[in-house]
């Protein structure tokens, strides 16, 4: 299957098997998104949104974060990883946010990449998630089942590279919903240990999968 035929097929069945996909996280701004990206980092979805309730209800507002101190932050998320260095950029971002922007999140690339804590993805969901932009997170998820099905190829050894072939190839106005497809593909179906091969509804035109019919879908790197 070629490149082109493969994101036809699989763009077409989460069209019609998962027309509404969104964040696993739960927020009520952009504020408190941009809170639980930052804590969701190399940590379940699932955790943060154990702590994040006392946390908002703490500082409700960046303002208040902003006065707090990085060792009264951590007190409410020292169960996510690594809660040191996030307590801290906590405490920045929300400097930053009140001093610079006036409390307010801004919306593009450049701006939210000049706070402490936001890379390239966490900076995507920003503006895919709370401002419906076309932006492409890639994270570990979409980075693994990206590689596995064959929508990007070993070249594209980068989470930027990565975003760009699928910013290429996917609808801008699809962007945001083929972003949580992929994640939660990965989350659930195309498992880093162990995926579930004989139960992915999209695997005849998973590369890995199709280059042996006992592939074991390790080989995260398979071109289309």
């Amino acid at each position: 299957m070629k490149q082109k035929e493969r994101y036809t097929f699989i763009l077409d069945y989460f069209r019609k098997n998962m027309p509404s996909a969104d964040s696993e996280l739960v927020f009520s701004n952009p504020y408190q998104l941009l809170v639980a990206v930052m804590l969701s980092a190399q940590c379940t979805d699932k955790r943060v949104n154990m702590v994040t309730p006392a946390l908002f209800e703490r500082y409700p507002t960046p303002q208040l974060l902003a006065e707090a101190t990085p060792t009264e932050v951590l007190n409410y998320i020292k169960s996510i990883s690594y809660p040191n260095s996030k307590a801290q950029h906590l405490v920045e971002m929300a400097k930053i946010l009140t001093n610079t922007f006036q409390g307010e999140v801004p919306d593009t690339m450049e701006q939210l990449l000049l706070l402490p804590g936001v890379g390239r993805k966490t900076a995507n969901v920003i503006m895919a998630v709370a401002f419906g932009k076309s932006a492409m997170a890639v994270d570990t998820h979409v980075y693994r089942v990206s590689h596995r099905l064959g929508l990007v190829g070993k070249k594209d050894n980068t989470p930027f590279k990565v975003e760009q072939k699928l910013v290429s190839h996917i609808p801008q106005n699809e962007m945001q919903i083929a972003h949580h497809w992929l994640l939660l593909h990965g989350r659930y179906t195309c498992t880093s240990r162990n995926p579930k091969c004989a139960v992915c509804a999209i695997r005849d035109a998973c590369a890995a999968y199709c280059s042996s019919a006992s592939a074991s879908c390790d080989e995260s790197d398979s071109q289309p």
